[in-house]
């Protein structure tokens, strides 16, 4: 760790952090350190991180905005970086619309639909990056990435460029088959004419439903499991009795079964226990394995 720490000191100076605390950088605000940590603000920038941490054979992992995560309590070796503001920008073009990684989806949804563009209406509402929201093809109410998606770019583990299209990303319900530590720089959409009003209706709509069913104003890292086909994780949690089933500072959110959420000071190993727990008893109760949709990283 040192040769790295030290060739990326010499390049980004002050702005390379050691053992740097990752919970409040995380929506469960749960996690440990990250060994070294680094924002950077452009593809540049990152292709130089993304290089040095492999000439060193360390692992780089790409933090987001750290929802849909679970960060170990030990925290996580290696380097973390963090797209900057540079990574943000959304530009629109007729049909044609191109959004950095770190733009947040939600306002991305929201933009599109006051340039009367349809397709990404289901992402308001969804926490985290267009990034994020890319890598987990995140999708709701009937929409998802998969379905407006035309090019992803990104820098590979060798710190190269390069653009992916929809064959090559491997769409498949909430999850994609990208390459190995491939980090997403920017996602091109294309999207079709929609009518203003009735786009703002369908979004008002979606609001109002997450904010009837998820629970609101308490950490949390969205749906915790993946909904089995024809059947969905909450009814299957709820049935099986998880509803405000506690470990520690975690709990099932009484509000909506799929949802773990962070009462205060909880632990990444007491959610990890509640995570397990389920899907012990949904085995037990309906023959069903659950799949997690929140990702566990670091030193477990």
């Amino acid at each position: 760790m040192s040769a790295l720490e030290h060739e990326l000191r010499a390049r980004f100076g002050a702005r390379l952090r050691s053992n740097y605390p990752l919970a409040e950088l995380t929506s469960f605000r749960i996690g440990g350190p990250a060994d070294l940590f680094l924002i950077v603000e452009d593809e540049t920038e990152l292709a130089e991180a993304v290089s040095a941490a492999k000439r060193s054979d360390v692992d780089c992992f790409c933090l987001g905005s750290g929802t849909n995560l679970l960060v170990s309590d030990r925290g996580m070796r290696g380097l973390a970086v963090k797209l900057g503001e540079g990574f943000g920008r959304i530009d629109i073009n007729g049909l044609d619309v191109h959004a950095g990684a770190a733009a947040q989806f939600g306002y991305l949804a929201e933009t599109t639909v006051e340039h009367g563009l349809a397709g990404l209406e289901f992402g308001e509402g969804i926490p985290g990056t267009v990034g994020g929201g890319l890598v987990m093809n995140a999708g709701a109410f009937g929409g998802e990435m998969a379905s407006v998606v035309r090019v992803v770019h990104g820098v590979n583990a060798n710190g190269e460029s390069v653009a992916l299209s929809p064959e090559a990303i491997g769409f498949a319900y909430r999850r994609t088959s990208l390459p190995p530590r491939f980090i997403i720089t920017r996602v091109d959409f294309r999207l079709a004419h929609g009518d203003r009003e009735a786009l703002r209706a369908r979004v008002a709509d979606i609001h109002a439903k997450r904010a009837r069913r998820q629970p609101n104003g308490v950490p949390n890292a969205g749906s915790v499991f993946k909904n089995p086909p024809g059947n969905f994780a909450g009814k299957l949690l709820e049935q099986a009795g998880l509803k405000g089933e506690r470990c520690g500072g975690a709990a099932f959110s009484d509000q909506h079964a799929n949802f773990i959420v962070n009462l205060g000071g909880a632990h990444a190993e007491e959610v990890r226990v509640l995570m397990e727990l389920a899907q012990e008893r949904v085995r037990a109760s309906a023959g069903i394995s659950l799949e997690p949709e929140v990702k566990l990283v670091g030193e477990w």
